[in-house]
């Protein structure tokens, strides 16, 4: 690129006493590659060149989602991944600025209907779909893009199971069996090598994190296992749903899915996976007035022997070095609001009154690492690209 003078225009320091600038000098200035006039045009050059470096097209299918903006917002600082198409059947023909206002400032294109999109120009695609209606459009896409699916579709290998749990036959069978399970801190190395990942639930990620270590290392009961789970409204979509009102979930708290919730089969799996014989838990999700935000509650058996300094010692060991995965100090309560707008994971442990017991505590945003955080985190490992790119956002307080 050819380095090319531009028009000379004048600047007033007076507003930098410490520049002694003679007003009116025509200082000038050279820019590569545009010509900038204005602050706004410099800020506009500035992220054209951005996204000339942006290596991976990204394609986000049902980005008027929530989890879909969310992938959107955090892709917006992603050094690697540039988004070249966004599909929103409902919303097609308009900008993300106009349906997100949040996100006005991104230079974007038009979302369009899937059956409009073009995946010439794509090399990944993050599919934030509703459950059911995923498996086909998967199904029907060109190969060669990796995929990452925030849906339910691709999560339980079992596809008979998934016809229990959904009501309806599985689709895409052929495919479910090349799809990895994405709890990415557990699956790592899986990841990496895969074209499909199931991205978990936001439940699921938020009990399994603590569980598995646990589990893995028989220091833990597998009989009752009873999970307290509590999650924001976010957590239920964005569709128009009258339970979901701001005067049907304000003011109180409410228990939701009982002994029948989604995500039941998806923890069993994977907690039987870890201890290699089946695993039932006793599972209740309830919404909580808040927008986002969800807290796993866990109340487990201690093996013979075991204490909670135990626990403890083995989840500090197992999550000691990574990034997005924290066990706090001994007796520090994890909260909800300080790992808000974040990919991390807090969790403690501690004893029960009841002797032989014990209690953990996790805590995560459930947009985030929750849904699209782990997500990203994933698809950065399929690509090849540092685990945390586009993911060092720091909890919002307050």
């Amino acid at each position: 690129m050819s380095c090319l003078e531009l028009q000379a225009f004048s600047v007033d320091f007076g507003c930098f006493p410490k520049f002694r600038v003679k007003k009116g000098s025509g200082m000038r200035f050279f820019v590569k590659g545009s010509a900038v006039s204005s602050p706004q045009s410099v800020q506009d050059a500035s992220l054209r060149m951005q996204r000339s470096k942006k290596t991976v097209r990204v394609g986000v299918l049902g980005a008027s989602g929530y989890t879909g903006s969310e992938i959107v917002r955090l892709l917006a600082n992603h050094p690697h991944f540039g988004i070249t198409l966004m599909t929103a059947d409902r919303k097609a023909g308009q900008s993300i600025g106009s349906v997100f206002p949040h996100l006005i400032t991104q230079d974007l294109p038009d979302m369009v209907a899937i059956k409009d999109a073009d995946f010439s120009d794509v090399d990944a695609v993050f599919c934030c779909l509703p459950h059911g209606t995923t498996q086909e459009v998967i199904k029907g896409l060109p190969k060669g893009p990796k995929i990452v699916d925030l849906s339910a579709d691709f999560r339980l290998r079992n596809v008979d199971e998934y016809e229990k749990w959904y009501g309806q036959p599985h689709r895409a069978a052929e495919l479910q069996k090349e799809a990895i399970y994405g709890l990415t801190e557990v699956s790592r190395d899986e990841i990496k090598n895969a074209w499909l990942v199931a991205n978990p639930g936001c439940y699921p990620t938020s009990i399994q994190l603590p569980l598995v270590p646990l589990i893995k290392e028989r220091l833990i009961s597998l009989e009752n296992i009873i999970i307290d789970a509590k999650s924001g409204v976010s957590g239920a979509g964005r569709g128009a749903k009258e339970a979901n009102l701001y005067t049907e979930v304000s003011e109180g708290i409410h228990a939701y899915g009982i002994t029948n919730h989604r995500h039941v089969p998806e923890i069993e799996q994977g907690l039987s996976d870890t201890s290699q014989c089946k695993v039932t838990v006793s599972f209740t999700p309830h919404l909580m007035p808040m927008s986002r935000g969800m807290q796993s509650t866990i109340y487990v058996e201690m093996a013979q022997g075991v204490t909670i300094d135990d626990l403890y010692k083995q989840l500090a060991s197992a999550y000691e070095g990574e990034e997005f995965v924290k066990v706090l100090e001994k007796g520090a309560v994890p909260h909800t609001r300080n790992v808000r707008g974040s990919n991390y994971c807090f969790m403690n442990v501690f004893p029960d009154r009841i002797p032989g017991r014990a209690i953990i505590i996790s805590v995560i945003d459930n947009l985030v690492k929750g849904a699209s955080g782990q997500a990203l985190q994933n698809l950065n490992l399929m690509m090849g690209f540092p685990e945390n790119a586009g993911l060092q956002y720091q909890p919002l307080f307050p």
